[in-house]
């Protein structure tokens, strides 16, 4: 069995099957307390010892079956916490279960939970608070196996003050006062599918609802709520289309939650209810990311990575899931133009990275590795490469698809490793091994770098974007006066997007260039924030000094982690805004995410 690096949990001496949790979330000390109470059954002969991942948590006592038991913590690692160990006060036999209830409270700089006051929200009146767990956080809200290798199910009982609502990734089963404290009410919720802790998940603030479909409710605060119902209009045009590709969608609701701005992620797949960043208000990619995190509830959180270095099966299929519904909603030349700006995507971070980067493998090593740190569109845009040239090389997209479908009903509620996936390809496909045999699997999985082989792409919305960046890239001082507004006339957000990315993947251009571009473009008036981003990136890598104060705000008024911290690191890499980008990180650091914080500093050379 694979062993989680990024884990002191043993799945194989016993498995946390169901969660009992009751807790109450305190804003005035931003702490949940509370007892997470596991259904564990024991997978080994006389089982005397559990051990769980905890991270800055504190224990209060730990009772199995309602006797005592004793329990310890063992020595702290950097970043994956400290074990707790629990010794049984009695032996259990393999496959007997009993019930190990943990009291337990977070610490107020748990990095799996963002505290806002009421200043930092948009309303402005009431405390907010919401959890991100993945990749290995949960261990920093309550004890846990916090291990993808491991599902199980939860109620929970989430005890906050009466004027906000809670929400979890699970469905929602009323509310009542709450007995101990009038001014506060209890959330009930359940999750009957077996999810891995990585998927669990909180918010609590002054939330709203609308309808947006028979399945589907978006919540935001009141500010946001109805732009938000507006723009998330194709939820159910989009999960009817993924349900069409991927098998009937198991998890009942469909919710989406809004964030506030300082979401480190584009979205975060919580089973029942997706969480996004408010910059998709303001963006073309809205159909994407709703896309990718509809996707994964079939990649990614039915059928799981066992670990945290086989990321790419769920990445690398939900972007190949996303590309299909992209394809069966904007047709298949925009498919193909989306993968191309995809394997650009993918150049991009290995030029970051470097190219020997050990992380820019499909499958890295991450022992002794935080996943935070390794995270990437790597497991994403390499993946999904692999995944594009084995549909060309078995027969095309309907043929591939017959294979994705029967690998999700075959993996279904598991946890795998990559070698499961490719076994079942291999059997899949038994009349094509001589084909898959010419795979140079070993270079694909365990070399860093660019893949080995490139998939061909459909050139035609791209070749617009590629003629202009080309007349751009070609011109001299004295042919700026031939470009005008009429250049991008015909082009699509997506397309702006793409010119921009290939330009940024050229040496700096003269500052003439970037000026005349402002002149005739106006990017700077641009408020979506793809554009916006690869825009100031370019002005920052052609040392335009008027960038300085658009990119900090950028970064700042926003925290989510694809644009914050590549503006950062421009940032301090031009001399003339390094000081400014290290004070302006400094004012700003309390009121990041935890680990929005932690890389952005890292990137600075702040650490802590």
């Amino acid at each position: 069995a694979a062993v989680d690096p990024c884990s002191f949990a043993s799945p194989a001496c016993c498995l946390t099957r169901h969660l009992h949790l009751r807790c109450r979330a305190d804003f005035a000390a931003q702490t949940l307390r509370g007892s997470a109470a596991f259904t564990v059954r024991a997978e080994q002969a006389a089982l005397r010892r559990v051990v769980l991942d905890t991270k800055d948590v504190q224990v209060f006592k730990v009772t199995v079956n309602g006797q005592e038991a004793k329990f310890g913590f063992g020595e702290k690692h950097s970043f994956k916490g400290t074990p707790l160990e629990i010794t049984l006060p009695f032996e259990l036999r393999r496959g007997q279960e009993a019930i190990v209830e943990i009291s337990f409270e977070s610490s107020p700089k748990s990095s799996a939970l963002q505290w806002f006051t009421p200043e930092q929200t948009s309303g402005k009146k009431h405390p907010f608070l919401f959890s991100q767990c993945q990749a290995t956080h949960c261990r920093a809200i309550f004890p846990c196996q916090d291990t993808p290798a491991v599902k199980l199910t939860y109620y929970a009982e989430v005890s906050v003050p009466k004027e906000l609502v809670a929400l979890m990734s699970a469905n929602r089963e009323g509310e009542m006062p709450d007995p101990e404290d009038s001014s506060r009410k209890i959330y009930h919720f359940s999750q009957n599918v077996p999810i891995p802790c990585y998927l669990i998940a909180l918010v609590v603030g002054a939330l709203e609802s609308r309808k947006i479909g028979p399945r589907s409710l978006v919540w935001s605060e009141k500010e946001l709520v109805d732009k938000s119902a507006y723009e998330f209009a194709e939820t159910e045009a989009m999960l009817k289309t993924a349900e069409d590709l991927a098998g009937p969608y198991v998890w009942g609701q469909y919710d989406l939650l809004v964030l506030p701005p300082s979401f480190p992620y584009g979205g975060m797949e919580n089973p029942c209810l997706t969480f996004v960043t408010p910059t998709l208000l303001v963006s073309v990619r809205l159909l994407k990311v709703i896309a990718h995190e509809i996707s994964h509830s079939w990649t990614g959180n039915l059928v799981t990575n066992k670990t945290w270095e086989h990321f790419w099966l769920n990445e690398g299929h939900t972007v190949y899931l996303e590309r299909r519904i992209g394809g069966r909603l904007f047709g298949e030349q925009f498919r193909h133009f989306k993968a191309l700006g995809g394997w650009r995507e993918l150049q991009n971070t290995i030029d970051t990275f470097g190219d020997k980067n050990p992380v820019t493998n499909l499958v890295p090593n991450l022992s002794e590795v935080d996943p935070d740190e390794a995270y990437s569109s790597v497991p994403y845009e390499k993946g999904f490469a692999l995944l594009f040239y084995l549909e060309q090389l078995l027969g095309g997209p309907d043929v591939f698809m017959g294979f994705l479908k029967a690998y999700i009903q075959q993996f279904a509620y598991k946890s795998i490793v990559t070698e499961d996936w490719k076994k079942f390809l291999y059997s899949y496909f038994k009349d094509k091994v001589d084909l898959l045999d010419k795979v140079d699997w070993n270079s694909w999985f365990n070399a860093p770098g660019m893949p080995p082989v490139k998939p061909t792409y459909d050139m035609t919305l791209t070749n617009a974007c590629v003629a202009l960046s080309q007349r751009w890239i070609q011109a001299k001082e004295s042919d700026l006066c031939s470009f005008s507004s009429a250049d991008l006339k015909e082009m699509s957000s997506h397309q702006l997007i793409e010119f921009l990315a290939l330009l940024l993947l050229e040496p700096a251009f003269p500052l003439s260039h970037v000026k005349r571009m402002q002149q005739v473009y106006d990017f700077n008036a641009i408020n979506n924030s793809e554009i916006r981003f690869r825009w100031l990136r370019l002005c920052l890598k052609s040392k335009w000094e008027e960038a300085i104060p658009l990119a900090l705000k950028m970064a700042t008024d926003q925290g989510r982690m694809k644009f914050t911290r590549p503006l950062f690191r421009d940032l301090y890499s031009f001399d003339k805004s390094r000081d400014l980008a290290v004070k302006t990180f400094l004012e700003h650091r309390a009121s990041m995410h935890p680990v929005t914080s932690m890389l952005v500093g890292k990137d600075l050379k702040q650490d802590q």
